[in-house]
Parts: structure tokens; sequence; C-alpha cells
């Protein structure tokens, strides 16, 4: 990064570990949304592709597509926890996205419909 105020140097290497650490979070609640959803291999799906990302696999489309549909998945679920389980998968997935700066604005927050 240029050093600039308000920038975070966020090396490939530092996204990965961020995303490791996110993946290794949403894996903890995974089952309260697969229980409500056994068929539902989204979110599942969203962890798996953020596991590969953080061994060393590249960012692309199917990782982003993969943290839309864990999100997606979450307004499927029947109660409050399962899709609270599911949404964990979208960050972990997305995180290989992080953008470096440091500003609160880059965050939005999405809808709890």
């Amino acid at each position: 990064m240029t050093g600039e105020v308000g920038e975070i140097a966020l090396s490939k290497q530092d996204l990965r570990e961020v995303t490791a650490f996110a993946a290794a979070c949403a894996e903890v609640v995974l089952e309260v949304f697969e229980g409500d959803q056994p068929d539902d291999v989204r979110p599942r799906d969203a962890i798996g592709a953020a596991w590969e990302f953080a061994r060393g696999g590249e960012r692309g489309k199917a990782l982003r597509d993969r943290a839309w549909a864990a999100l997606k998945a979450a307004k499927s679920a029947d109660t409050a926890a399962a899709r609270e389980a599911a949404r964990a998968a979208m960050p972990a997935a997305g995180a290989a996205y992080l953008h470096p700066l440091a500003k609160a604005t880059q965050v939005k927050a999405h809808s709890r419909s």
C-alpha cells in the first residue's frame, strides 16, 4: 500500500489467515444450520471455498458466488439461530476480498428480513 493515513496493508497471506479464522468460526455453528436445513449445502460450500483460499487457492467468481449463496441460504432457514449460522458462512468466504481501508464506511449492513 502507499502508506496513506487510513490504509492497512494486507498481503495475500494476511487475507488467507483472516479467511481461515472466519472459516473456523463459521464451522463451529454450521451444524445449527444443517440441523434446520439438512439438504442445503450452500453454507458448507461457502466455508469449503473459504478454506480452499486459506490453504493457497486463488480468489475468483466461484468464491464470491458461494459467499452470496450462503447469504441466500439464510433466508430459507426456519429459526433465527439457523439463519445466523448460514450468515456466518458468507463473510468467511468473503474475507478473501477485504479492502485495505480502515474506514467503517467500507462495510455495509445487510437487511435482516
